[in-house]
């Protein structure tokens, strides 16, 4: 348990915010909880479960406030987790005066770009909200919430501008079933986690059209020398004079491996589906949870065009799930470029 307890606003309700509650709850912190669906609240609030996402995590009720009031969360709570899917953080955020947020910890559990800005969550609060960087907590893996569930050693990485502030959400993570380490790179993690999303949905493409497993394994190593090339160009365009990041790291090719290769990632589901050949519309309502690579993979075509770096894998799926271009198609180009 946390020897501090903290009280931490969490919006969303999905099986990766249920996994964070239940990893707060566990170490002693309080948890006000902003739901949308009134049914599943209700369900929570009487059943002491999410009755729709790791239905096997149970809650202490004195340990949780549920409510459907985004801004009764915002208002009562400094240390704020977004924790809905990035398609629909916007319209979160833009549902409450913007004075709100400000001077409020945001501490970011999203994987993805917002699709209506092409921004990582913090440049949209810094450009949009007025909001400072320096109260600003990003969280990545690699991590998968049924993992969390069960209770199985899992890994978190925090990055953050401010040390205090990230160590202190690190710690508060921390329990005999979490390891945390915490790093300054925001925007690095960010990028890494979001390009993952988007390579997984190839490996689960690769997978459906039987490829193997030795093809996965050098479909892998070329994205993660793409994701290398991406960030450490990315760094030196934007931010040369900082303390130089280590990508080679488990949040950036831990979390790289675990999200093309698991049975739990999202994004290898839809790319499995498509690799089987249905429509990218078809997959998406196939599957019962948003996978963060489709809309992902859009996004990080406006911002490598923006800083002028090639991203020729992640271009390649973009094609497949938004341009209609036949999985085998790319593959068979594709795989003559691999080394």
């Amino acid at each position: 348990m946390n020897d501090t307890p903290r009280t931490f606003g969490l919006t969303g309700n999905g099986s990766w915010a249920t996994a964070i509650a239940k990893i707060l709850t566990d170490n002693g912190h309080k948890v006000h909880w902003w739901v949308r669906n009134s049914a599943s609240m209700s369900h929570i609030r009487s059943r002491h479960h999410n009755p729709n996402y790791l239905t096997s995590v149970r809650f202490l009720p004195e340990m949780i406030q549920l409510t459907d009031s985004l801004q009764e969360v915002v208002q009562s709570c400094n240390d704020i987790i977004v924790c809905v899917p990035s398609a629909y953080v916007q319209g979160v955020i833009e549902s409450i005066d913007k004075d709100l947020w400000k001077g409020k910890n945001i501490i970011s559990a999203i994987k993805g770009i917002l699709p209506d800005a092409n921004l990582l969550l913090n440049d949209y609060l810094a450009e949009y909200r007025g909001c400072d960087m320096q109260q600003y907590v990003a969280i990545t893996g690699p991590c998968h919430a049924e993992e969390v569930a069960q209770e199985r050693l899992s890994y978190l990485t925090f990055s953050g501008l401010n040390d205090s502030l990230t160590a202190g959400i690190a710690q508060a993570f921390r329990n005999g079933y979490i390891y945390t380490s915490h790093n300054h790179d925001i925007w690095g993690a960010q990028f890494a986690a979001v390009l993952k999303n988007i390579y997984a949905i190839g490996a689960g493409m690769a997978h459906a059209m039987d490829y193997g497993d030795n093809f996965l394994s050098v479909y892998t190593t070329n994205c993660y020398r793409e994701m290398f090339r991406f960030l450490e160009a990315h760094f030196n365009q934007v931010h040369p004079s900082s303390e130089h990041p280590d990508f080679h790291t488990s949040a950036y090719l831990g979390d790289l491996l675990v999200t093309c290769y698991s049975l739990h990632s999202r994004n290898r589901m839809l790319g499995t589906l498509l690799g089987k050949g249905y429509s990218a519309k078809a997959a998406i309502l196939e599957m019962s949870m948003v996978a963060e690579g489709y809309y992902a993979a859009r996004g990080m075509q406006a911002i490598s065009r923006s800083f002028d770096i090639a991203i020729p894998i992640a271009d390649s799926i973009y094609q497949v799930l938004w341009q209609d271009r036949p999985a085998p198609d790319m593959f068979a180009e594709l795989e003559k470029t691999f080394s």
